[in-house]
């Protein structure tokens, strides 16, 4: 199993950012315009721009519809942030977890 990835310039970066600055910002979308063109409420992107609200799986599938993207881009971007925010909050814990496979003479 594979470490997540390191933090980018020193913390985790939500989706939310990425929408802004690649997207919105490049297209001169504002977030209510994206939102009508989704066919979803302002809140709910305010929320996912502001990192205050999770990406989910409808959202990608219309982002992804918008923009001409896979909606996979935008859950590996959700689940990607979060594993950075879970990384960073338990990296100490973590630290002190010894791995099975280099347990000495341990078998399951």
């Amino acid at each position: 199993m594979s470490e997540p990835a390191p933090e980018r310039a020193g913390k985790p970066v939500p989706p939310g950012e990425v929408l802004r600055e690649q997207f919105l910002e490049p297209c001169g979308l504002t977030p209510e315009t994206l939102a009508q063109r989704l066919g979803v409420p302002a809140s709910r992107l305010e929320g996912i721009l502001q990192g205050e609200r999770r990406l989910c799986a409808d959202t990608a599938l219309r982002l992804a519809r918008y923009f001409g993207t896979a909606p996979e881009l935008w859950l590996q971007l959700q689940e990607q942030y979060e594993l950075d925010v879970a990384f960073a909050a338990a990296s100490d814990a973590l630290e002190r977890i010894e791995p099975h496979a280099t347990r000495a003479g341990s078998r399951g």
